[in-house]
Parts: C-alpha cells; sequence; structure tokens
C-alpha cells in the first residue's frame, strides 16, 4: 500500500443491521479509534442514501470505506470506490456474505475483520460492468434470478435454508428460457435453466454456481446449466455448494471479457441485489477495486 489510510468512513447496513442498532457497528468503530483512525460514522435511512453520504465522505477526504452488512452493502461501497485507488473493508453481517467468503475475510467475527483494516493488509481484485454499475461476485440470469427474487422476499428463515425455500418455490412454476448470448463476438442461441456471469465464485450463501471464478484474472465466467426434469435439479442443486454441479452433463462454462446476455422476462440480479432486466452485457474490468483483505491464495 502507498499510503495508510488514516481517515475512515464507516457506513453499516440502513436495514438489516439497524444501523445505529447493530452493536458491531460501535465496536467496530471503537477498536478503529483506538488503533489511531479517524472514523467518520455514516448512518442513511436508505441504501439511497447511504450512497450519497458515502460519495460525499470521500468527496470530503475519507481515505478508505468500511462497510458493516452483507453483500448489498458491498455492492454499494463498489460504486463509489471503483476505479479509485482508495480502499473497501468490509466488516460481514450479513445473510449470503459471498464477498467475503471469497476474499477469506472472516466471516463471523466482526473484530477479525476490522483488524484487517487496522492492518492495512490490502489487495486488487477484478470488477465486472454492466454499463455504469459493477458488480464483484454473480449475476444471476435465469432459476438462480427468480430463487434470488423469491428470496428476498422471504423474512424466514436466515441462511442458506432461504435460499433452498425459495428453489423448491420456484421450481413448481419454473420452464427453461431460452436464450441469446454474445461471448466474446461468438453468438449463441440455446434453451438454459440459467446462466450466471461469475467475477467470483459465490453467490447466496455459499452456492458455487460459477465455481472456480477467480477474481483476480482479467476473466468473467459465464455457466450454463441445459434444461433437466425439475427432479433432477432438486437432486443437483447440494451439489453446487461443493461445485459438485461441474460434473453434470447439462453443465456448460466458458470464460470471457465480455459477455451479452438476453432472455425475455428476465430480471438479473448481482451481488444478490436487483440489477436489471435483460438485455445486458457485462465486461470484466481488471484491477478495479482495493480490498482490505488477506493476500490472495
Amino acid at each position: 500500500m502507498d499510503r495508510r489510510a488514516r481517515d475512515i468512513a464507516l457506513l453499516p447496513n440502513p436495514v438489516a443491521g439497524k444501523g445505529d442498532n447493530d452493536p458491531a457497528v460501535a465496536a467496530v468503530a471503537a477498536r478503529l479509534r483506538h488503533a489511531g483512525f479517524a472514523v467518520r460514522e455514516l448512518l442513511g435511512g436508505s441504501a439511497e442514501e447511504s450512497l450519497t453520504l458515502a460519495r460525499e465522505a470521500v468527496a470530503a477526504g475519507a481515505e478508505a470505506l468500511v462497510v458493516v452488512g452483507g453483500d448489498g452493502m458491498v455492492h454499494l461501497g463498489t460504486q463509489v470506490l471503483a476505479g479509485t485507488d482508495l480502499p473497501l473493508g468490509i466488516v460481514p453481517r450479513g445473510t449470503g456474505n459471498d464477498t467475503c467468503r471469497s476474499l477469506g475475510i472472516p466471516l463471523r467475527d466482526p473484530m477479525a475483520a476490522a483488524d484487517l483494516v487496522v492492518a492495512q493488509r490490502t489487495r486488487t481484485i477484478d470488477l465486472a460492468r454492466s454499463g455504469d454499475r459493477y458488480f464483484v461476485t454473480v449475476m444471476a440470469a435465469g432459476f438462480d434470478a427468480a430463487v434470488n427474487e423469491r428470496a428476498n422476499r422471504m423474512t424466514w428463515p436466515q441462511g442458506n435454508a432461504r435460499y433452498t425455500l425459495a428453489l423448491l418455490a420456484v421450481l413448481r412454476e419454473f420452464r427453461p428460457l431460452r436464450y441469446t448470448l454474445d461471448l466474446d463476438g461468438q453468438t449463441r442461441e440455446l434453451d438454459a435453466m440459467l446462466v450466471s456471469i461469475g467475477n467470483g465464485d459465490s453467490m447466496g450463501g455459499g452456492l458455487k454456481v460459477t465455481h472456480g471464478a477467480d477474481l483476480s484474472d482479467g476473466l468473467l465466467d459465464v455457466v450454463l446449466f441445459h434444461p433437466v426434469p425439475k427432479r433432477e435439479l432438486v437432486t443437483s442443486y447440494p451439489k453446487i455448494f461443493s461445485g459438485g454441479h461441474t460434473r453434470h452433463p447439462a453443465y456448460e462454462r466458458h470464460q470471457v471479457r465480455r459477455v451479452t446476455v438476453a432472455a425475455a422476462g428476465v430480471v438479473a440480479y448481482a451481488d444478490g441485489e436487483r440489477f436489471g432486466a435483460l438485455p445486458l452485457t457485462v465486461e470484466v474490468v481488471p484491477q478495479a477495486l482495493r480490498v482490505f483483505a488477506p493476500a490472495a491464495p
């Protein structure tokens, strides 16, 4: 790191963590101040307000942004810092925490995550970009997006079980979709259950849909799952946590720098957030974000 970030903006999740009601926020702020950092505590009433506050803090001289929350907060922070030299810190307090899984940031120890900021350990990772918006982990654009949409409407249970229940609910009505893909200039038309675009390898609390995707290789991993009977999809689902689905005959993977995906009536999700209706073009932006994290393996 060229210089130490001494002035830090600390931004909690305005919804899930209830902001100032989350004891981890105060504990992290105290840990950073004890280590000699100046901490600007931000508290927005919504995602939009939080995004504005983060941008204002950076414009006013904050040298790093630390978010407290899940992948949605990482997604928000990424929009602020992408393409800059300012680092993003992550204290995981969400349901999925897939960015932290990919980066090796401790999932259940806020103080250990804060200590990565104190130690000023950073690495630089790629981002995926569509238009002027970035994502870190995976864009879901099929069956996986429908599951994400259903899971986001659920308030119970927490963690992986929510996605399992959402999957079973979506299965009752889901049919294969007709896609048009442009993979680095090569066009494909096909039917598939899902198309996922991975900068990282994890979504939905540890689902390795884009197993093998590397945050620092300058490539996107595009994974297709061709039509299979619903019962077979259910039996294959648990294998996604280990990457075992990659051995299924319906699995197909491409590594590209740019992909356009189109299908009727599909709303894509990225980093667990509603991203936009297809068609969408996604490109990799190498070395676009600095993060406080352990060294790459």
